[in-house]
């Protein structure tokens, strides 16, 4: 049996939807899954083993050169990859227009969300069937719940993301024990303050961890830099991938992330993660595994330094 799974973006729901893969690898022997993936984003099916092929979709790129020859060539490549196999169950776990619509472009019955359970409820139009999955529901609880609907098998347990990270060495990282702090976030007002971050930067130096500051864009490599500066023994990490993110992650004592992907990247493997809440509720999004994790926040809900040191002190004990 050949699966595919449309889960498009973002990095956070890309993550959520990982779960999937290890279900279906338990409950449907034999079974082959591929996944179709903003091409931004498919590092994250390629690290779990259940994937067979990935993919890759460039919507967000795409929309920004449309008039372009080569937007048009590179989509003519997709449609012509996205067709390449016939599909016993293709399944959108997305539930948006433009994630039904590549849906319905695969080859094979195609499975989703009905109307007033998907998140764009225009999409439900383009399945072939349609499941109803509880809105109050944890994201990850949904994608699963819809693939075991769509497939015919009951889940149980708790999700298992079932990804490993790579082992990298970074020449940049000191030997001691260290917490990476993922202090990124696609929108201003999920933003920690920085003057928390260097407080609880301090405290971990004072018990003898080196805090590591991924970043990405120029905003973010410049507060990284200022951390750095003003936490003891900082390192401002250089531009690194997403696999070099995961391998960083996996390695370290801890994560504090604020509501950004990365920080479901560190529950998805395993590593003992805080995940800060400003602007956002954590009860549909917030981080979700099987090891030590905890959300603080919420909406308009400041958690301070000393409340996540102190939900951090089981993962450093």
């Amino acid at each position: 049996m050949r699966i595919l799974l449309v889960k498009t973006s973002s990095l956070g729901d890309v993550i959520h939807n990982l779960p999937v893969v290890s279900d279906i690898r338990r409950y449907v022997p034999g079974a082959i899954v591929d996944w179709c993936v903003e091409d931004a984003f498919t590092a994250i099916p390629r690290l779990h083993p259940g994937v067979e092929e990935v993919i890759p979709v460039a919507l967000r790129r795409w929309r920004k050169t449309l008039f372009a020859a080569r937007t048009w060539q590179e989509v003519a490549t997709f449609r012509r990859q996205l067709r390449n196999n016939a599909y016993d169950a293709v399944i959108d776990t997305q539930g948006l227009l433009k994630s039904a619509l590549i849906a319905s472009r695969a080859q094979g019955p195609v499975s989703g969300y009905t109307a007033d359970s998907a998140r764009e409820p225009l999409a439900s139009r383009f399945y072939d069937r349609c499941f109803n999955v509880g809105v109050t529901q944890h994201a990850v609880v949904r994608n699963r719940q819809l693939a075991a609907a769509a497939l015919g098998y009951r889940i149980e347990g708790e999700a298992e993301y079932g990804i490993e990270a790579p082992a990298v060495q970074f020449d940049w990282l000191p030997a001691q024990p260290y917490v990476v702090f993922l202090t990124a976030t696609s929108r201003d007002d999920k933003l920690w303050l920085e003057t928390h971050w260097a407080a609880l930067g301090r405290h971990l130096h004072n018990l003898g961890y080196c805090v590591v500051l991924p970043s990405g864009s120029a905003a973010e490599r410049a507060r990284a830099s200022r951390l750095a500066t003003a936490i003891p023994g900082a390192v401002a990490a250089p531009q690194l991938s997403i696999t070099e993110l995961a391998s960083l992650l996996a390695g370290s004592r801890a994560a504090v992330g604020v509501d950004t992907g990365l920080s479901h990247l560190a529950v998805a493997l395993g590593t003992p993660t805080v995940a800060l809440y400003v602007a956002t509720d954590p009860g549909l999004t917030g981080v979700l595994g099987r090891g030590y994790y905890r959300n603080l926040g919420g909406r308009e809900q400041m958690p301070t330094p000393d409340a996540v040191l102190e939900a951090l002190q089981p993962a450093l004990a």
